[in-house]
């Protein structure tokens, strides 16, 4: 889906999280990133990558990695999922669907015979430079860590 491969610069952004404070990608120059496009907060397979992500958070701050996750759920959803899963991280509330579109996530999908606009399940590993490493799209949601960290 994504139009974006390794070695591409990645878009800078500026997002709002679920406490009100802006996420910005400079903030994170000289670590590497784990950005991670969900479709939608409280969903089982949502809630199962989060928590993966939550249960290997400090090995992958051990290993410098910073994580944000984005979808297009409100920063008041963002709160009560991130509350309810003790999740460590910010979730960035991309309303209206700029960081996703800038990532090349968004588009159509299928579901039980319907096609809908929705996110693709997404995860950019980003550089200490800026550069994106790699684009994980066939997300392994409770092993989601392992895929990150080979």
């Amino acid at each position: 889906m994504t139009f974006l491969k390794p070695g591409d610069n990645a878009p800078m952004f500026k997002g709002i999280d679920e406490n009100g404070n802006t996420v910005e990608l400079s903030n994170f120059a000289g670590k590497k990133v784990v950005l991670y496009f969900y479709p939608k907060d409280s969903t089982p397979g949502c809630t199962a990558q989060a928590c993966n992500l939550r249960d290997n958070y400090e090995t992958l701050l051990a290993q410098g990695y910073v994580v944000i996750g984005v979808s297009a759920d409100s920063q008041k959803s963002h709160l009560k999922f991130k509350e309810k899963h003790n999740l460590p991280f910010p979730l960035i509330a991309d309303t209206e669907k700029e960081i996703i579109k800038a990532y090349g996530v968004w588009g159509p999908k299928k579901f039980m015979g319907k096609t809908y606009d929705g996110i693709h399940r997404t995860t950019f590993i980003v550089n200490e430079k800026g550069l994106i490493d790699e684009v994980i799209s066939k997300v392994k949601t409770k092993e989601h860590t392992n895929q990150i960290i080979k």
